[in-house]
């Protein structure tokens, strides 16, 4: 699952509470800050766990933040260890 969030999402602490809910899941991927100002989460994981994930994001606080949210769904690559934030 690629997530691309819109809106108030650089400089929030966005990147770290979106790992930090990602511990409580089945899920490995990555977030990052885009140059445009959006947010990119790619996750990976079974397609309820990760729509638990997405909803867990807004309800950590970043829902206020969030203007839209652009999801795209493939295929996993299987390869992602564990959740990081990416630079």
């Amino acid at each position: 699952m690629q997530v691309l969030y819109s809106g108030h999402v650089q400089g929030v602490g966005f990147r770290y509470t979106a790992r930090a809910v990602a511990r409580g899941f089945e899920v490995t991927g990555t977030v990052r800050n885009l140059p445009d100002g959006r947010v990119e989460l790619i996750a990976e994981g079974t397609r309820e766990e990760l729509t638990a994930f997405r909803r867990a994001i807004r309800d950590a606080g970043l829902d206020h933040f969030i203007r839209d949210e652009v999801v795209a769904w493939g295929e996993a690559s299987g390869g992602f260890r564990g959740f990081e934030i990416v630079r």
